[in-house]
């Protein structure tokens, strides 16, 4: 197997996705991007084609916190960051967006600290 043939296959899955899940103004797209490193979260309106608000493991808010920390319970942070956000710009639900990747590890940690949080999908 090639090096490129797994994120192909990833993004096979995020087209799949992204097909049936769509953000609008009431209730916009959690997306979710994870490297090997850090973890994105943005919250999307796909009618305006807008990012109403986003976090990840790389914002100043929080990048003091994640010293000797996993990789889960920095996700962890920034899903209760983003969900934060979120409700302080009046988004109350989203819909989830993983991304292509399986709900699992980090993923569904960012997701559970967003929904802990108040953010509800």
């Amino acid at each position: 197997m090639r090096k490129s043939e797994p994120r192909v296959a990833r993004l096979r899955r995020h087209a799949r996705v992204r097909a049936k899940v769509e953000g609008t103004a009431s209730r916009p797209r959690l997306c979710v991007f994870r490297s090997l490193n850090h973890i994105h979260a943005q919250v999307i309106d796909d009618s305006e084609r807008h990012t109403l608000t986003s976090a990840s493991t790389l914002d100043p808010e929080i990048r003091d916190q994640l010293d000797g920390k996993a990789k889960t319970a920095r996700a962890e942070l920034v899903g209760s960051l983003v969900a934060k956000r979120a409700l302080a710009n009046g988004i109350n639900q989203v819909v989830f967006d993983r991304g292509g990747y399986k709900y699992h590890g980090r993923v569904k940690a960012l997701a559970e600290a967003a929904r802990q949080t108040g953010l509800k999908f």
